[in-house]
C-alpha cells in the first residue's frame, strides 16, 4: 500500500502547472556526478504484522530503568512520574494542541500554560515565567541574551561546576550574540565567591548551578551577591525537584532562575525530549524569550487567557527577536505541571528529604572515598573507584546495574570519579545491590 495519495494524473497536472515535462526535469541543473543513480539498498517492505514484530525486536534491545537498576543522573533524573500525569497528557485537547494564537479556540491550553507559569514562579520566587523553553541548556543562552540587553555588557561568567552541556551551549551561542564567556574554576567541588566576584567585574551575567553538576550545594547567596555587587545579573540554574528543601533563587538575590524540567514529571527517555524553564524579576518581562500567557476578561466579563506582551511577528523578524527558538515544550511542561501539582509543597519537600536521606545512606554503605568530602550534597555525590570510572561502569552494566556517570568525560584529572545519583525511586535494597556490584567491579 502506498502512503502517497497522488495519482499519475495528479502528477501530470502539477508538472504542467510548473512548466516541465517530467520529474527528472526538476533535477536537470544538478550535475550528474553528484546524483545518486541507483535504487536505495533497502530490505524489501514488510506488511503490518511482521513490521510490528520487527520494531518490537528492535525496542527489546534497549535497556530502561524498569529493567536495569540505574544510579545515573548528571542532569537527567529518574524521578517518579505519577499515573495521573500520563492520563492527562493523553487527552486529545493537550496531545494534539498547536500554538494558541486564537484565544477563543484555545482557552484550555492557554489556562494550562498560565498555571504552569504560576507554579514555576512559586517554586523559583520570581515574578514572571515564560511558557517554557526548549531544554535546560538553551534557556541558559536565552538568559545571556536578556543580560546583554539589560546591562549593555558583553561578558558572561559561568562557573565550571555548572553542567558541561549548559556551558557548551552558552559558548556556542555567544559569538552570535556578540558575547565572550569566562569560566570560574571550582575549588574542591564548589565555587569560591571571592574568585567569582573578581571575574564578575564588567560582566552582563553570572551563571551558577544549584546544586551544581557534582551534586554539591553551592553557597548560592554569596554567589548571587558577588554578581549583584558587580552590576551583573545573577542567574541560578536550579533543579525544580530540589526546591522543596532548598531556598528559592528569588529569595537570595537572583535576577533569573532557569533550569531543566525533565526530572519533574518526564521520563529519562534516552536523554530527551525535555523542557526548560526560565523565570525572572518583572524588570525583565519585556526581554523574556518565548511566549507569556496572561489573564484577562472577555466581553462578558468572564476570566480568559491570552498571549500577552509580545507577538508572533517578534520572533519571525530576526533582528527584533528575543529568541530564535520560537517553539516551546508545552506538552512536556504540562506533564511537569501535573506532577508538581500532584506533589504539592509537602510532597515536594518529602521527595527532597527522601533523596537526601538515601544519598547519605548510599555514601555510608558504599564505603568509597568521596571526591569532595567536605561538601554537602542533595541527591548526587562523587566517589573514587578503581581502576577508573569507565571501566567500573562497563563491568557493572554486565551485572544489570548502571552505577553512575564518569565525571572524567568532562573534567580532566577525574577519570576515577563516579557521580552517583539517588532519587526517591531507589530503595535501601537497591543501594545495597550497588555496593555489591561496585565491590565486584573493583576486584
Amino acid at each position: 500500500m502506498s502512503y502517497l495519495s497522488l495519482t499519475d494524473a495528479d502528477r501530470e497536472v502539477m508538472l504542467a502547472a510548473i512548466g516541465v515535462d517530467s520529474i527528472e526535469d526538476l533535477f536537470r541543473d544538478i550535475p550528474a556526478g553528484v546524483r545518486f543513480d541507483r535504487e536505495l539498498d533497502l530490505e524489501p517492505p514488510l506488511t503490518e504484522v511482521p513490521l510490528q514484530r520487527h520494531l518490537e525486536e528492535l525496542a527489546a534491545r534497549n535497556v530502561d530503568t524498569t529493567r536495569e537498576l540505574s544510579f545515573l543522573g548528571a542532569g537527567i533524573y529518574d524521578h517518579h512520574v505519577p499515573a495521573i500525569a500520563d492520563a492527562v497528557l493523553q487527552r486529545g485537547e493537550f496531545l494534539t494542541a498547536y500554538t494558541p494564537y486564537q484565544p477563543e479556540m484555545s482557552q484550555g491550553i492557554l489556562q494550562a500554560i498560565f498555571e504552569y507559569q504560576t507554579v514555576i514562579c512559586e517554586l523559583t520566587g520570581m515574578d514572571v515565567s515564560n511558557a517554557s523553553g526548549y531544554d535546560g541548556t538553551t534557556v541558559a543562552a536565552d538568559a545571556c541574551f536578556i543580560a546583554k540587553h539589560a546591562t549593555g555588557r558583553s561578558k558572561i561568567v559561568v562557573t565550571e561546576a555548572t553542567s558541561p552541556q549548559v556551558r557548551q551551549v552558552v559558548k556556542t551561542y555567544a559569538p552570535g550574540f556578540g558575547l565572550h564567556v569566562v569560566e570560574v574554576p571550582h575549588r574542591g567541588g564548589a565555587t569560591d565567591a571571592g574568585e567569582l566576584a573578581a571575574a564578575a567585574e564588567d560582566a552582563a551575567a553570572v551563571i551558577f548551578q544549584q546544586p551544581n553538576f557534582f551534586g554539591v550545594l553551592e553557597h548560592a547567596p554569596d554567589l548571587a551577591a558577588a554578581a549583584n555587587d558587580a552590576g551583573a545579573l545573577a542567574v541560578a540554574h536550579v533543579d525544580p525537584m530540589s526546591l522543596g528543601v532548598l531556598e528559592a533563587p528569588g529569595a537570595y538575590g537572583c535576577d533569573l532562575a532557569i533550569g531543566e524540567g525533565q526530572g519533574s514529571g518526564n521520563y529519562p527517555s534516552f536523554g530527551g525530549p525535555h523542557y526548560g524553564f526560565l523565570a525572572a524579576r518583572s524588570d525583565f518581562i519585556r526581554r523574556m524569550p518565548g511566549r507569556i500567557i496572561g489573564e484577562t476578561t472577555d466581553l462578558d466579563g468572564q476570566r480568559a487567557y491570552v498571549l500577552t506582551l509580545q507577538t508572533r511577528e517578534q520572533h519571525i523578524r530576526r533582528e527584533k527577536a528575543t529568541s530564535n527558538i520560537t517553539t516551546n515544550q508545552t506538552l512536556l511542561a504540562l506533564q511537569g505541571l501535573v506532577t508538581l501539582s500532584w506533589l504539592g509543597p509537602q510532597g515536594l519537600r518529602e521527595v527532597g528529604e527522601t533523596c537526601m536521606s538515601l544519598c547519605a545512606y548510599a555514601q555510608e554503605k558504599l564505603g568509597l572515598e568521596l571526591v569532595f568530602p567536605d561538601r554537602s550534597t542533595f541527591k548526587e555525590f562523587a566517589v573514587r573507584v578503581e581502576p577508573g570510572a569507565r571501566d567500573v561502569i562497563r563491568k557493572a552494566r554486565t551485572r544489570g546495574v548502571h552505577p553512575g556517570y564518569a565525571i572524567g568525560r568532562d573534567y580532566a584529572g577525574l577519570d576515577d570519579a563516579l557521580l552517583v545519583c539517588v532519587t526517591e525511586k531507589r530503595t535501601p535494597a537497591d543501594i545495597d545491590r550497588l555496593a555489591e556490584v561496585l565491590a565486584e567491579a573493583a576486584a
